[in-house]
């Protein structure tokens, strides 16, 4: 019994914790590590006059199948097809929605399919963001972790 009522207990403080993340539009601000193995990347989250911008600033496997840098291909915009991987920017103008306690009102861009979904972002704990990207109401949330 008092086992379960510490694991509550730290639970409760976790789930605190994240809310008070989300309390504030700066808290947002820092750099994250998403992904795992090779697909493992590295993401900086930086506030500009319009909003949060996220930009990719190193990624675990950076070279193509040539030995040469990883360019974002993909990318439905053809001038932006000749950045590195680890330049690409995710997203720009994202916004904090104080009444929802959470950053969206911008789309994310995702490299590996080159398209761009509508995001919402929010902290699930202290030092983990839940980022949720949707198309028509179907969606996919991934966790990218402070570092």
């Amino acid at each position: 019994m008092k086992r379960i009522l510490i694991t509550l207990a730290a639970a409760v403080l976790c789930t605190l914790s994240a809310l008070a993340q989300n309390d504030n539009a700066d808290n947002i601000i820092g750099k994250y590590i998403c992904g795992t193995g090779k697909d493992a990347y590295k993401v900086e989250i930086t506030k500009q006059s319009d909003g949060y911008k996220c930009q990719i600033f190193w990624v675990a496997d950076p070279l193509d199948e040539n030995g040469k840098p990883s360019l974002d291909t993909k990318n439905p915009d053809k001038s932006l097809r000749s950045v590195p991987m680890d330049r690409v920017v995710l997203f720009k103008g994202l916004k904090y929605d104080a009444e929802k306690k959470h950053w969206s009102d911008t789309k994310i861009y995702d490299p590996n399919r080159g398209i761009k979904v509508k995001v919402t972002i929010s902290f699930d704990d202290p030092k983990t963001l839940k980022v949720r990207g949707t198309v028509l109401g179907i969606g996919e949330t991934v966790t990218w972790n402070r570092i």
